[in-house]
């Protein structure tokens, strides 16, 4: 294994500290800036390095190296040097014999690439590192061999601090109330309301993703854990380039995806398309105990979910460049997806201890889902410094329909007809973004400034039909058909300042949010009727507005080269959308259904977060400690409704309410290991505690919870040239109000081998191995009165295990490229993610 890829910095480091220790000796300081960038692509080169050696006294070496902007600014005693710019697998700069008496610039140097080294250079981009900025940290996400094949959200639970759970809910910290970016905006990618977009996505389209828990008021106040920014790919090589993936695996899954780009220098066009089919079967169990005048006394539910899903994603986009400071780009993203999801339940009903009937409900829901986003980028760079406007204009739709039959029939002690419906329901989405950033350094220090309206619409017609046996036909249900319209409509203006004394860096910011969220139910029920059929009162004709102020402090301290540590607050709001407003129940159980809430209002939190970062040579260190105070949060609880099926059965239903504080402080730990030649090792710790204070109809729902998740990954390599990877996941029990959960462990492990010249890999990965991704719940219920109402024992596996087969062909973009590509890529959305970096 060759270390010439961390020559660098290594350079670097020693070269300044030398420097240092032989600057006392020397009278007259001077400064030398300059910048770095590729000659080819004209991008700024990060950690290239400037050595400085003196002609005068050999012993005497100092220099530095380049910011994200390629930027260097060295002082050193005045005197005769050689002087030399170097970046790992480009062609040195030297100029010698260089009287430097006083400050001197040298200008733009540019450094083409050494062909003739690549082959021995050690390829950094299959390993994920960590930046560590200001407001966020920047995960580069390196050749995982468990994510071949996999999806976006597959590639997500790999990632230090963010956690998936069984129905692909993602989390931060323990934290559900996570903002969810593409490209630094929200987008029709990540779905609307709902994650469910990014299981179509492929893993391998992702550059990086930055998680930020302290954000700055650059980005949306929205989600109150923080946000998620997934970058995807966009090359920056000249020429045609890119990469095709096969996938196939079992249960059964198939697919193609390919990443293309062909670079010029006045345009660049960049694609990812893929089509995917899986069929992911599903399980569930629900044992419930009712206990007052219940007709049962115990109801089992066994449910099974066999689905197909196929679609077809493309995301097109070419880049012109005006001139050499400023660009246009244009791209158009379209996902189509066809799903036919057919759930079984069994249920079997007991009074006291004898069964006294069985009944078999399958639901068969056909659903046609089209997405399509229009995107539109200026971007204006006034100078080599970092000044810079953008412009950003984005459209998107969402037009979903579902087709859903249902089926009751009792089948103990007799064959019987129970219940038949038909659900015809469509949900159209539109969402307008626009927004304008505006960057001015001044020296050491960086001011910002910007505006952003985000303008949702979205439309909900659902309409459900019942059979009558007598006449043989179906007829309207007008008490649950409805037509249910939401906007919500958020305009923002922003200004942040940051700057850096010595070792001491900041940034303050203050965004001013104005939201308003409007809602109506249409239905053929009075005001009243539509009460009592659903249950719980609201207004089915709301307009709410807020204007609030969410100030952002980012502090760092560097104790070393590579140490520093950082403390952060931000003020983040979290606002009700999708199916949380929805008062309409779900009808995939007659018995446990799930119904939004209207009145829901917006979730504010205050939060503080400590960090602390240590690189050694092989080793990093990420920690941190955080506290946040959440009021209006939103929790959900079950409660009976006081009504009851044709049969008797008391209905169950949850229900999301803003139930008034809670409390979440906890620490995490991160360790990264590579100082082994065949050995790389990843791991995380986090622990975490909420409280809760509230209550709801009475009843207490306050409640204390300690959980913590961890993670570990390993990566070898074994003889013949094969890589050999396993990631374990393990998160701990938790609790609610209401639920506790037991803990649940994840085993992935993968195997790969490159081949065709290092063209091709060919890879078999396992997702599941041990099939333990359950969720297994208990909940117990009480009524005003403090008695206990009903409990719940519960199981739920959304997916079971997978095995998949991949393979990998890169043309014209050898292993070796993409080392230089992801250089390139990390300052590519510097204008999305914003920030100011000390």
């Amino acid at each position: 294994m060759k270390f010439k890829s961390l020559c660098c910095v290594l350079a670097a480091i020693f070269i300044t500290a030398f420097g240092y220790a032989q600057g006392s000796r020397v009278g007259k300081q001077i400064t030398v800036t300059g910048k770095v960038i590729d000659s080819d692509t004209s991008e700024p080169l990060e950690f290239a390095t400037l050595v400085l050696q003196s002609i005068d006294d050999p012993n005497l070496v100092t220099g530095g190296i380049t910011d994200q902007h390629g930027v260097f600014k060295v002082d050193a005693p005045a005197g005769k040097y050689n002087v030399k710019v170097e970046f790992i697998s480009y062609r040195p700069f030297s100029v010698n014999n260089q009287s430097l008496t006083s400050d001197k610039d040298f200008g733009t140097i540019e450094l083409a690439i050494d062909v003739a080294q690549l082959d021995a250079v050690e390829v950094v981009g299959e390993k994920t590192t960590v930046e560590v900025r200001l407001d966020k940290k920047v995960y580069n996400l390196g050749k995982d061999l468990t994510t071949s094949g996999a999806t976006v959200t597959d590639a997500l639970n790999n990632v230090p601090s963010v956690t998936v759970d069984v129905e692909g809910a993602i989390s931060l910290r323990g934290n559900e109330n996570v903002r969810i970016l593409i490209n630094g905006k929200p987008s029709a990618m990540a779905g609307f309301g709902s994650t469910d977009a990014l299981k179509q996505l492929p893993a391998d389209a992702i550059e990086k993703v930055e998680v930020i828990t302290s954000p700055s008021a650059r980005y949306d106040a929205e989600g109150t854990a923080g946000i998620l920014n997934i970058v995807l790919k966009k090359e920056k090589t000249l020429g045609l380039n890119g990469s095709v993936s096969l996938n196939a695996g079992y249960p059964s899954t198939s697919s193609i995806s390919a990443n293309l780009n062909l670079r010029t220098d006045k345009f660049n066009v960049f694609t990812t398309l893929g089509h995917f089919y899986r069929e992911p079967p599903g399980q569930a169990h629900f044992d419930n105990h009712y206990f007052g005048e219940s007709k049962f006394s115990r109801v089992l539910e066994d449910r099974e979910m066999n689905r197909k899903n196929t679609g077809f994603n493309i995301n097109l986009g070419m880049e012109y460049f005006l001139t050499d400071r400023s660009s246009i780009t244009a791209s158009v993203f379209t996902r189509l997806s066809d799903e036919e999801d057919n759930t079984k339940n069994f249920t079997t009903r007991y009074i006291d201890t004898s069964i006294d009937s069985k009944t078999l409900r399958e639901e068969q829901e056909k659903q046609d889902d089209k997405s399509y986003q229009i995107s539109l980028n200026y971007t204006n760079h006034f100078n080599d410094e970092g000044h810079k406007l953008t412009a950003d204009f984005q459209y998107s739709n969402d037009d979903e329909t579902n087709n859903t039959n249902v089926f009751e029939n009792q089948t103990f002690p007799n064959q019987a007809y129970v219940d038949r419906e038909r659900v015809f329901e469509t949900d159209v989405e539109d969402e307008y973004l626009i927004q304008a950033d505006y960057v001015l350094p001044m020296g050491d220090a960086q001011f910002e400034a910007g505006y952003r309206g985000d303008f949702e619409h979205s439309k909900n017609d659902y309409q459900l039909s019942r059979y009558n046996p007598e006449t043989d036909e179906y007829s309207v249900d007008y008490g649950l058909t409805n037509i249910f319209d939401y906007e919500e409509n958020v305009n923002a203006v922003y200004t942040q300042y940051g700057n850096k004394f010595g070792k001491f860096s900041f940034l303050l910011g203050l965004r001013l949010e104005n939201t308003q969220l409007k809602g109506k139910v249409t239905s053929d029920l009075t005001n009243e009727q539509l009460m009592d059929t659903l249950g719980f009162n609201f207004d089915p004709d709301f307009d709410k507005n807020y204007l609030d102020l969410f100030p952002t402090v980012n502090l760092t301290y560097e104790l070393g080269e590579n140490e520093n540590i950082s403390l952060g607050y931000n003020r983040r709001i979290n606002r009700p959308r999708g199916w949380f407003i929805n008062p309409f129940p779900s009808r995939s159980s007659r018995t446990n259904i799930f119904q939004g809430n209207p009145d829901l209002n917006p979730a504010f939190a205050d939060a503080f977060d400590l960090g602390y970062l240590k690189r050694w040579e092989d080793l990093t260190l990420t920690s941190s400690i955080y506290y946040q105070r959440e009021t209006e949060s939103f929790d959900r609880v079950q409660r009976q409704t006081g009504q009851q099926t044709s049969d008797g059965i008391d209905i169950i239903s949850t229900i999301p309410i803003n139930l008034s504080t809670n409390q979440r402080y906890g620490g995490e730990i991160g360790l990264m290991y590579g100082g082994i030649d065949w050995l790389q090792l990843n791991g995380s710790f986090n622990l975490f505690k909420s409280k809760t204070d509230g209550e709801y109809e009475g009843v207490d729902y306050g409640a204390e919870n300690t959980s913590w998740f961890s993670r570990l990954s390993a990566k070898v390599k074994l003889p013949a040239r094969v890589d050999w990877q396993t990631n374990a996941f393990y998160m701990g029990p938790r609790e609610n109000s209401q639920t506790k959960s037991d803990g649940m462990l994840s085993l992935n492990m993968a195997v790969s081998k490159d081949i065709m010249g290092d063209n091709a890999t060919i890879s078999m990965n396992v997702s599941d191995l041990l099939n333990t991704r359950k969720r297994n719940s208990f909940t117990q219920s009480y009524n005003e009165f403090g008695d206990l109402s009903f409990t719940s024992d519960s199981e739920f596996q959304w997916r079971e295990r997978q095995f998949t087969v991949s393979f990998v062909y890169r043309f014209n973009q050898s292993k070796n490229d993409r080392m230089r590509n992801r250089q390139n890529n990390n300052n590519d959305m510097e204008q999305d993610g914003g920030g100011f970096q000390g």
